[in-house]
């Protein structure tokens, strides 16, 4: 997860930025950087950690008074130096850092090297400076030309920029929801950041950009303006000392806060690992050959409690994908009943914390017997990461929240990025339809973004209305089976109510019975191959008056009318849709629970990790 940081002051402001940058490591990161302005515009690189940069700003200080540093995830372009952020014009007098992706920098490239420019990196941040450089040859002050620029942008994006045109200025953008971008308010400085702990210790007022939205910060003052120019009023939201609050910045519990990072922990676990240009998939700690990938004759994914349901969705997407034979096991359960394994036999686990008991247990069994140990975890280091064969880390950060959210997502990501990486060692998937792949999940933070920025769907309202019910049942098929189970579960884990997630198919065979108008039924029916049989199910639920609450994609009037509640989502790729869905019934539960008066983060009886059997 890329991080940001900015300053404007009196202060050593290349010390001040380094600093930040290393409260930032734990979001992950290949190189790092830092442009400061001392008349002239001076930038420091350097490939790896952020100790390679430290030896070199000590061999040659930064001077300057405001300064702007990046670490970088590679995207677009290898790891290495000439790659990493900041990157300048080739004039030298414009900086720019971001996050995200500019998912139309082939034609943005291709234009400016038609008019002249030329380009000293493989990324597609490097396109953005010269929008900039563009705009000020044309007359245009700092802030003009980066709101012209910025408009050219397509994707999701934190930006930050300065020049030695106007050496006191740092300007930063928001641009759709998949990067934080925090002003920090102080006296006589300021600041700016990706995240919170980057900037705490010098400052407890943040203003949080959204959408489309621009700061031009000096060491005396901050300017807020919409994209378009007009001015915008912002209020700063005031940050206590307390660590465990502070962490929490402006949101209630943990679990909300976590589940607004999505938008930025999916585009952190795409990061590295996708060429958006090609759709190669690469994932560095899982090395395979196309040999050895194509002798794999199944794969065994284990898992616990949230992650067992991801793991159904892998089973879908890995077969699709990659043409692999897939089992799905409860880690609890695995070793119970002399599974049939051999070294042909791939045993994958997904544990957040890495440090789950049953799942330890299955790996070990999985290794008695012979079979590859793979995993997919959130913490490097962890037990599960440190016993496995390859890894996939979820880059999600830290998760506190006892409901898991951001790593529910975060792993159903790296299950599709397994999926296409098999796929394509295995001469499974062409190459058109790695790209389409590929242009899918460049679309996917984004439309995270949409789903938690939309304000259509009012859960407030429906917890008013149902938090007082005992009983909830989750109907889906498909690929959306499994969201269901998520969904039901995620309801029952943080407000108690008693919840049930079925196969839609099978509601004839035993849940239909206890439908009546006292039942609440979520029908899961997204624009898929079974929305017609979806259909078919709620006509049933309504026609024994029960409360159909509808999870459909936007404009679906024909279900609207057929259901007494509607969440909307935004259109997805089939594959990708049950990304996207979780997330409003996240929001869903989220709600119920504090309506009902619960301890959302720490519910009653549970652990973040379950470290006993």
């Amino acid at each position: 997860m890329c991080g940001i940081v900015g300053y404007a002051g009196a202060k050593d402001a290349s010390a001040v930025v380094l600093e930040g940058l290393k409260k930032l490591e734990y979001r992950g990161y290949d190189s790092a950087g830092i442009a400061s302005l001392n008349g002239r515009l001076a930038i420091c690189r350097a490939q790896g950690k952020l100790s390679n940069l430290e030896i070199k700003l000590k061999e040659k200080p930064l001077p300057g008074r405001v300064a702007i540093g990046h670490t970088r995830w590679a995207t677009h372009g290898a790891p290495v130096e000439r790659n990493a952020h900041p990157h300048a014009d080739e004039s030298g007098r414009v900086a720019v850092v971001q996050n995200g992706i500019v998912e139309n920098f082939i034609p943005l490239r291709a234009q400016l090297q038609q008019e002249g420019h030329r380009f000293k990196s493989d990324t597609d941040t490097e396109v953005i400076t010269h929008l900039i450089d563009k705009y000020m040859a044309a007359g245009h002050d700092l802030a003009a030309a980066c709101r012209l620029a910025f408009q050219q942008l397509e994707g999701a994006h934190a930006i930050a920029v300065v020049s030695d045109q106007e050496p006191g200025k740092i300007i930063a953008a928001r641009l759709g929801h998949a990067g934080g971008v925090i002003v920090g308010l102080g006296h006589g400085e300021n600041y700016l950041a990706s995240d919170i702990p980057a900037i705490l210790e010098h400052t407890q007022r943040v203003v949080f950009l959204e959408d489309r939205e621009m700061a031009v910060i000096t060491a005396g003052s901050v300017e807020f303006a919409r994209l378009d120019g007009s001015p915008v009023t912002k209020e700063a939201v005031g940050i206590t000392w307390d660590a465990a609050a502070a962490d929490k910045g402006r949101y209630r519990h943990f679990m909300q806060k976590e589940i607004y990072e999505q938008p930025q922990s999916i585009q952190s676990t795409l990061r590295g690992r996708v060429d958006f240009t090609t759709g190669r998939v690469t994932l560095e700690e899982l090395p395979l050959s196309p040999a050895e990938a194509a002798a794999i004759e199944r794969i065994v994914i284990v898992a616990c409690g949230t992650s067992a349901y991801a793991v159904l969705v892998g089973q879908f997407l890995i077969e699709r994908l990659a043409g692999v034979r897939v089992s799905v096991d409860y880690a609890s359960e695995f070793r119970y009943r002399n599974p049939l394994v051999d070294a042909k036999t791939v045993i994958l686990a997904i544990s957040q914390s890495g440090e789950t008991v049953d799942t330890l247990a299955a790996l070990e069994e999985g290794r008695r017997k012979g079979g590859k140990l793979w995993s997919i975890v959130n913490v490097q280091g962890s037990a599960v990461h440190r016993i496995s064969d390859g890894a996939i880390l979820m880059q999600a950060g830290p998760e506190i929240g006892v409901a898991s959210t951001k790593a529910f997502t975060a792993t159903l990501t790296d299950l599709f990025l397994l999926g296409m990486y098999l796929g394509q060692l295995r001469g499974v998937l062409t190459e058109a339809g790695s790209r389409e792949l590929a242009a899918a999940l460049a679309r996917l933070p984004e439309l995270a973004g949409q789903v938690l920025a939309d304000g259509g769907n009012d859960y407030e309202a429906l917890a008013e209305l149902y938090h007082q019910k005992e009983h909830f049942l989750f109907l889906g098929r498909g690929l959306n089976y499994p969201i269901a189970l998520e969904g039901a579960l995620k309801l029952k884990e943080i407000s108690y109510i008693h919840a049930e997630g079925y196969p839609a198919g099978e509601m004839k065979h035993g849940p239909i019975a206890l439908i009546d108008r006292d039942m609440p039924v979520v029908c899961l029916v997204p624009k898929d191959n079974v929305y017609e049989k979806m259909i078919s199910q709620v006509e049933q639920v309504r026609s024994r008056n029960g409360i159909v609450i509808a999870l459909v994609n936007e404009g679906d009037e024909g279900v609207a009318k057929k259901s007494n509640h509607v969440l909307s989502i935004p259109r997805a790729h089939p594959l990708l849709t049950p990304v996207i869905a979780v997330i409003t019934l996240q929001l869903l539960a989220y709600y119920m629970a504090v309506r009902r008066g619960a301890d959302v983060d720490q519910p009653r009886n549970l652990a973040k990790s379950v470290t006993v059997e």
